[in-house]
């Protein structure tokens, strides 16, 4: 007669909570569940206490997450927030407005935000350091600059330009920056206008401009298609106004004037943002 086999003996609790708790996708519960338990132990907290406060460390270290996906998703050229952003460097600019902007209530309400002024004033900064807000307070954003009508062509010779135009569509906040420093072309210009039109009243536009409204004609190359254009863009719309000297432009001054050699014992060289011929240690 062959004797049975014995039976498996169980896996360690340890083990199995380890999988369950994958399972779940509850990373920060299984990390954290023996040292909140120590903890817990010491201070004489009962098990919903700490079953408590391991849900809010989930909960916490979940929407940090979250955030760094949607900043990843939105495709920033810089992660900037307002904590580093310089308002006196730029008095024409309405600080308590921008900080409004900030807290992403216009988001709610599908406005639009143009922020207008000439290069190196914050514009780009301001827009981002909006982005960003959004992307921690749980809106998907996306971010662009000139790129986007190359995107939007290229897409439209490839036959997904639908697929495109639905991702952009289906953002609440779309960042389109330096529009207006390279001319459009006809097609181009449809098709930015197409994307412009899709969003009015659905989700909301940023658009950063180093040109006054009665010059974007010069962008679009069509006045019609401009006022048409305009017309859904300040339909619901904050302007940001940045004007005066460039910010780029005075660091570098101010790097010149830290510098106390005599010229010609200084290499000249270019500043890589303002193309000003600058010295270089």
């Amino acid at each position: 007669m062959t004797a049975a086999a014995p039976a498996a003996s169980p896996a360690p609790p340890q083990v199995l909570l380890a999988h369950h708790l994958r399972q779940l996708k509850l990373p920060t519960f299984l990390r954290e569940y023996e040292k909140v338990a120590a903890e817990a132990a010491r201070e004489g907290l009962d098990h919903v206490r700490f079953l408590l406060r391991l849900a809010e460390l989930e909960l916490i270290d979940r929407e940090r997450r979250m955030v760094e996906r949607r900043i990843r998703a939105a495709h920033f050229s810089a992660v900037k927030s307002f904590d580093t952003f310089d308002f006196t460097a730029i008095p024409s600019l309405n600080k308590p407005l921008t900080l409004e902007l900030a807290r992403c209530e216009y988001l709610i309400a599908r406005d639009n935000v143009i922020a207008l002024g000439n290069s190196g004033t914050g514009k780009t900064h301001a827009c981002l350091a909006l982005g960003l807000a959004a992307c921690q307070r749980g809106f998907p954003v996306f971010f662009t600059a000139a790129g986007l009508v190359h995107q939007l062509m290229e897409a439209r010779d490839e036959r997904r330009l639908l697929k495109l135009q639905a991702q952009l569509a289906a953002v609440k906040l779309l960042i389109v920056d330096e529009l207006g420093y390279v001319p459009l072309s006809q097609t181009g210009a449809e098709l930015l206008f197409e994307i412009f039109s899709q969003r009015h009243e659905r989700g909301s536009t940023i658009v950063t401009s180093n040109l006054p409204f009665e010059e974007w004609t010069s962008v679009f190359g069509n006045q019609r298609l401009t006022g048409a254009l305009l017309d859904r863009l300040t339909h619901h719309v904050h302007i940001l106004e940045l004007n005066g000297e460039s910010y780029r432009l005075k660091q570098s001054k101010a790097r010149r004037r830290r510098d106390p050699r005599p010229p010609d014992e200084v290499a000249a060289a270019a500043d890589p943002e303002t193309g000003e011929i600058i010295r270089a240690s």
